[in-house]
């Protein structure tokens, strides 16, 4: 038993030492651990300085997460309820190029039609802003996406804005909102309950 344990840690302190000999200077051997010349990437290929960069977070508000839309003169009554509409989840992807951070950002929700919900597609205000944590907008957007409806059935939608692009900041200083563009008198309303 000790002598097959022997056997087993000398194979072992072989194999280390042949793939050890298998290295020169700076190619970085077949471990990839030998040497410190910088490899440059393959074609496609994400860098770990990349991945490391600062990407700033998307962040969606309670009031903007959500939204009830009626038809005319129905402000709060379920009978005249167009839609409902939430956002559930947020995500951002980030590249840089001459001095400017260009980020793609990406909302997914889902649309519960109401009664009074008329056949075919609904519009959502989604907005997407860049602003500085001194308050300066850098970049602010309103899409009008299009959903279709299905009768009664709910529906998930997912809404890209692939245009985002802004200044890269000295620090980490940048905040991302995604959302729904809600008046603010609704928003002030709704505050209130």
């Amino acid at each position: 038993m000790a002598t097959a344990r022997f056997l087993a840690g000398l194979a072992l302190a072989g194999l280390v030492f042949a793939a050890s000999g298998c290295q020169s200077g700076d190619s970085g051997g077949v471990l990839g651990l030998g040497g410190s010349q910088e490899k440059k990437p393959q074609e496609g290929k994400v860098l770990a300085s990349e991945l490391l960069a600062y990407c700033p977070k998307v962040v969606v508000k309670e009031p903007e997460g959500f939204i009830n839309r009626y038809a005319k003169g129905g402000e709060g009554d379920a009978a005249k309820l167009i839609f409902q509409a939430s956002i559930s989840e947020s995500t951002r992807s980030c590249s840089r190029t001459t001095g400017m951070l260009a980020m793609k950002v990406a909302v997914a929700g889902r649309v519960v039609p109401g009664p009074a919900s008329p056949p075919g597609a609904v519009t959502l205000p989604i907005k997407v802003s860049v602003v500085r944590s001194d308050g300066e907008v850098l970049y602010s957007q309103t899409y009008n996406h299009q959903v279709g409806l299905a009768g009664n059935q709910a529906q998930q939608f997912v809404f890209n804005d692939p245009n985002v692009v802004v200044p890269i900041p000295e620090n980490n200083t940048l905040q991302v909102f995604a959302g729904f563009d809600v008046p603010a008198k609704k928003k002030q309303d709704e505050d209130l309950f």
